[in-house]
């Protein structure tokens, strides 16, 4: 499964949804919005993507670990939208007959979506500024000016 959702995400649909009887390992991870980042606290983040880019590099990432390791199944959903503190933004899910591989499969994944894929994210802070995020951007170039701040 691979998919771009506006909701909540369902974490534990997106573990079944690897989960098969020839696997002796299922791995999820689930990234979050943290209410901190250093010394900033956040109140929420707003993604967004390229969608039909962003499925296609997912599906094709997919791919890509099921070649490399042996897996049984795959999932990926990434989130866009608001995102409150707390609440997931991402979920990757592979199973496998053994853990090594479901969990290298998983950190393998988490590290080509963040580098690849054409998603983007606001952060919007406690103090009311905001700053939009991108892969392989530097923190801080690419910072937007709100209201308050003008």
């Amino acid at each position: 499964m691979i998919e771009i959702v506006s909701k909540p995400i369902d974490e534990k649909a997106i573990l079944d949804s690897v989960k098969t009887k020839r696997s002796g390992a299922a791995v999820l991870f689930v990234g979050s919005t943290r209410q901190f980042t250093d010394s900033k606290e956040t109140v929420r983040l707003n993604y967004d993507c390229y969608e039909e880019m962003a499925i296609k590099v997912l599906g094709d990432l997919r791919d890509q670990a099921m070649k490399r390791w042996p897996l049984n199944g795959c999932s990926i959903t990434h989130r866009v939208g608001v995102v409150e503190v707390g609440q997931a933004s991402i979920a990757v899910a592979v199973s496998s007959p053994h853990r090594v591989e479901s969990f290298q499969a998983v950190s393998w994944l988490m590290d080509r979506v963040k580098e690849q894929v054409p998603v983007w994210k606001q952060e919007n802070w406690a103090d009311g500024s905001q700053e939009w995020v991108h892969p392989g951007v530097t923190q801080g170039s690419g910072r937007i000016v709100s209201s308050r701040e003008q």
